[in-house]
């Protein structure tokens, strides 16, 4: 009898580049298989909401910091493994942001040996923010290590760009990966034809030691309040935070209604929204200058927002 191993994807991407989004449409494209998702956040607090609304799928959240980073490393190798004792056809990854998944074989190699026995890794996918990525590339090790560590990359929003700076983006790719295969699009939208290919095949790069450390990793903390905030006020706010954080997300309660909250690299998005049912409004930050952003954040709530709000590690 041939044994039938469960199939693991990874998915990686800077903060924003819409790993999510891309998740939901591949989860929705699958039917009639037992699948199981890993999500990671830098932040305590995950504010995503479900992954996908459909039934039979398996999700567990390790959240505080990198599942790559020893800090969270053996969490994870325990929450693999537990995943494959559930025989499920399909897990897939969402690494956070942040994530260098350069140790990505070390991590399976744990799993054999916790459970005598393994996936069948089916490759990496990164997403690639049109809009972001050759500022963020200049400043960030990982942005490269995300790419190089993978076997398709999804250049997205490229809606938001003009073409010189899509084919720029095409070029940074290739110098890190000639091998790898391009997909460029809006919202995610790639065929799926990639879960019944090998696309691993001419890329399998030997590990090194990841950059994602307990030294290095980014300050996180959340802001929530009670009641109904001004909208623009609350924009104001974000404008000037922004500059010290990688990246800030959460839901809130504004005079003109509720609202997604999405903001990265100065590109603000306050979304309406009908998916938030808590009584206060929670905004999660990923600081890029450490506990320096504490201060920053109680001014200038204060200076432009002004109601009582409370702050959390």
């Amino acid at each position: 009898m041939i044994e039938v191993k469960t199939k693991l994807y990874l998915l990686s991407g800077f903060l924003g580049s819409g790993k999510t989004t891309f998740l939901k449409k591949v989860l929705n494209e699958i039917d009639g298989k037992k699948i199981g998702v890993i999500q990671n956040e830098f932040g305590k607090i995950s504010i995503d909401g479900p992954v996908v609304e459909k039934d039979g799928i398996s999700v567990v959240e390790l959240n505080r910091g990198s599942v790559f980073c020893s800090c969270l490393k053996l969490t994870f190798v325990e929450a693999l493994a537990e995943m494959l004792d559930r025989e499920l056809d399909y897990v897939f990854v969402e690494s956070s942001g942040l994530a260098d998944p350069s140790n990505i074989g070390e991590i399976l190699d744990g799993v054999e040996i916790v459970r005598d026995s393994g996936y069948e890794y089916g490759g990496a996918i990164c997403l690639v923010d049109a809009l972001h990525f050759l500022d963020q590339k200049q400043e960030l090790e990982m942005l490269e290590r995300q790419v190089y560590y993978s076997n398709i990359a999804i250049i997205n929003k490229v809606d938001l760009v003009l073409e010189p700076v899509r084919s720029d983006i095409r070029k940074n790719v290739l110098e890190i990966h000639p091998n790898i295969k391009i997909y460029e699009t809006t919202f995610g939208d790639i065929p799926f034809e990639f879960l019944n290919e090998d696309i691993i095949a001419g890329h399998e790069p030997e590990g090194q030691d990841t950059t994602n450390t307990k030294e290095n990793k980014p300050k996180t903390l959340s802001l929530s309040w009670d009641g109904k905030a001004p909208k623009e006020a609350v924009e104001k706010f974000l404008s000037v935070v922004a500059e010290q954080a990688y990246r800030i997300k959460g839901f809130g309660h504004l005079e003109d209604g509720d609202f997604k909250i999405d903001v990265v690299n100065q590109k603000i998005d306050v979304v309406a929204t009908e998916s938030h049912t808590e009584e206060q409004s929670t905004l999660v930050f990923i600081s890029k200058v450490g506990i320096q952003i504490i201060r920053t954040i109680d001014a200038t709530w204060k200076e432009h927002v002004g109601i009582p709000m409370k702050m959390k590690n």
